[in-house]
């Protein structure tokens, strides 16, 4: 493959990238079981469309595949959602990001036992991250096995992100949180929905163009730290989006003036 270099200047130096080996950290789309689902949805299908005798499958006789696709962007994949999440007032992802690429960093947490839960805390991001440090934060949590590309979530009491968590990594000047798993909040948490509010500075002082990423999938060869993050969604005109997050590794320092 032949090397695609772009130079990256942040925090006064100049850093090379090669956008032809992109990590990509999306979950696909499937139309079977083997689609990662969360709050208590069933699959998402995808089925070619049916009119009269039409079938739209090649290998049913047409000249094309047309399929229809019905699917939840929260409940089955990677999704980009905007605080439009949580508000009475209709907000749009697609207004909410209109830039493409950051500086990002990626940690590794095991988030801890409290009680029947499992928490992301403070203490553990404030290990890891400084304020005016990058721009976007991946947070992977161990273990990270292979499953996560097709578990079930519902009724699992996954882990999530602590209130004061969320609110340390707002005050770090995080613009865009990514996570591996289908909420930064509890899944059962009563409609309080802390993490997402801290986040965003919901209703206070509401940061409409930060964004909060769910259901990534960080392999484990894909070692921590920064990174250049290519964040797209398709255009939907909703609170939520599809969204394929990719990663550029950062190679070559030099001082810039």
């Amino acid at each position: 493959m032949k090397s695609m270099k772009a130079e990256i200047t942040y925090n006064n130096k100049t850093y090379n990238i090669n956008l032809a080996k992109p990590l990509d950290i999306s979950l696909s789309l499937r139309g079977d079981d083997k689609n990662p689902i969360a709050w208590y949805l069933q699959s998402p299908k995808i089925f070619p469309v049916k009119d009269g005798d039409f079938i739209g499958k090649v290998s049913a006789g047409s000249s094309t595949n047309f399929n229809t696709i019905e699917f939840n962007p929260h409940a089955h994949g990677t999704h980009t959602e905007c605080v439009g999440h949580i508000t009475r007032e209709f907000h749009s992802i697609n207004d909410s990001l209109k830039k493409f690429f950051f500086t990002a960093k990626l940690i590794s947490v095991e988030p801890e036992n409290r009680g029947v839960d499992k928490v992301i805390t403070e203490e553990q991001i404030r290990k890891e991250l400084q304020k005016n440090d990058v721009e976007a934060l991946i947070i992977r949590t161990h273990p990270n096995y292979i499953d996560k590309r097709t578990r079930k979530y519902s009724n699992t009491n996954w882990p999530y992100l602590e209130e004061n968590a969320a609110k340390y990594i707002r005050e770090c000047g995080i613009e865009h949180l990514l996570i591996d798993l289908p909420s930064v909040d509890k899944e059962k948490d009563e409609g309080k929905l802390l993490a997402h509010k801290a986040f965003w500075d919901f209703p206070k002082n509401t940061r409409f163009e930060a964004t909060i990423t769910e259901l990534v999938y960080v392999p484990n060869k894909i070692e921590d730290g920064n990174y250049i993050l290519n964040l797209q969604i398709a255009s939907f005109e909703n609170d939520a989006a599809p969204s394929k997050p990719v990663l550029f590794k950062l190679d070559a320092e030099t001082s810039s003036a």
